[in-house]
């Protein structure tokens, strides 16, 4: 079964700093219908300002995800970490038992794209960690981002999730096997994406998967950029 989740459907927050969209019910924003996929409880489609960010904030017992869409973001955390993210990159963070950290634009003039991301961990009040890698160098059409078990020298999450960027040119296609009693989030960050012939995405969209099947997409514009969570 499809369902989905039109961008133009999901809740939002301005402020001078800082636009974003929230595909799933989170702070203020709460829809009863959308509280999260499995896991996957946070899809959050940012666009900070120069010179804007988030000061030292705590969180506990989560995997967040920061993938860098455009821009370059300067991170800090209290296990020691300071970090230059910029495009095509990703950082996981695992909470754990409790870690704070703080995430700022690095330039003053330009914007910062990204998503937050966020996913229930198996394990909790386990020792905080830190990850980053750079995907610049891949040009795979779809590539692992993250894994339970840092297959292919993906990063190692604490939950059953694997996490692909995919990248599609105009009418450039492939499929996925989504296996027996797995699920899956697509989440198009730009472009336009058909999927089965039949679903259509455009840029924002979500889309729930809630049983297993053949994937076959295929990109209708000339860039078309998506996430794929394969869920247990």
């Amino acid at each position: 079964m499809f369902e989905i989740r039109k961008s133009k459907d999901r809740g939002s927050a301005n402020y001078d700093w800082l636009n974003t969209n929230f595909t799933f019910s989170f702070n203020g924003y709460y829809d009863p219908k959308f509280l999260g996929f499995r896991s996957l409880k946070v899809i959050n489609e940012d666009f900070l300002k120069g010179g804007g960010g988030f000061p030292f904030h705590e969180h506990k017992n989560m995997e967040i995800i920061t993938y860098l869409v455009s821009g370059v973001l300067e991170h800090k955390d209290t296990l020691g970490n300071s970090a230059i993210i910029s495009s095509g990159e990703v950082q996981l963070m695992s909470a754990g038992a409790g870690i704070k950290h703080s995430e700022f634009n690095h330039s003053k003039i330009d914007d910062v794209h990204l998503l937050q991301i966020w996913i229930e961990p198996n394990e909790y009040d386990k020792p905080p960690a830190y990850q980053q890698k750079n995907y610049n160098n891949s040009s795979d059409k779809l590539l692992l981002l993250a894994s339970a078990n840092g297959e292919r020298s993906s990063l190692i999450l604490k939950q059953d999730v694997k996490l692909y960027r995919a990248i599609l040119s105009k009418d450039e296609n492939f499929s996925y096997k989504l296996k027996k009693e797995r699920h899956a989030w697509i989440q198009l960050i730009s472009g336009k994406l058909l999927i089965n012939d039949s679903v259509i995405l455009s840029s924002g969209d979500g889309l729930a998967i809630t049983e297993g099947e053949i994937l076959n997409f295929k990109g209708d514009e000339l860039n078309n950029h998506f996430l794929i969570f394969d869920l247990c």
